[in-house]
């Protein structure tokens, strides 16, 4: 797998699934808890999901965007994430925010999360426009040339 767009929409799939498998893993924890915790505000549970509609658009979007678009689109939601998934997960902890501390399998999944997202800004930061110029290229062909029309 050379294409670099397939490349970040594979790793957008990755990251997506830990996201999700990460709240599925908390919430068996917090239901199993003793304490009780609350429904989740309106506001939060919305922020969740544009948390979480941003790497299920990328995984499309890494297919179809043109490539200046597709290189600044992966970096600046890769930052978002990271930027987001770090304060939330290791900030809490460490200066004493919130009930309970993050769960050790969270923090888990978070340090995937945040290295998939780190790996995701590198890949599109490096993209070179060489790349993407060659890629088109070869999907044309040059039949005169006696390459096959991919």
């Amino acid at each position: 797998m050379h294409d670099t767009k397939e490349r970040l929409s594979l790793f957008w799939i990755f990251a997506l699934l830990n996201y999700l498998y990460a709240d599925v893993v908390a919430l068996f924890a917090i239901a199993g808890s003793p304490h009780s915790f609350g429904a989740l505000a309106p506001w939060a549970l919305m922020g969740s999901a544009v948390l979480m509609e941003i790497p299920i658009a990328m995984i499309v979007a890494c297919r179809l965007l043109p490539f200046r678009a597709n290189r600044l689109t992966n970096i600046v939601a890769g930052v978002i994430l990271t930027l987001v998934n770090g304060f939330l997960t290791y900030i809490p902890p460490l200066v004493g925010w919130g009930k309970p501390p993050a769960f050790p399998e969270y923090l888990f999944f978070a340090t995937i999360e945040s290295v998939c997202t780190v790996v995701i800004i590198w890949q599109a930061w490096t993209w070179s426009g060489v790349e993407a110029a060659v890629r088109s290229d070869r999907l044309v062909g040059h039949p005169e040339a006696g390459l096959p029309v991919a």
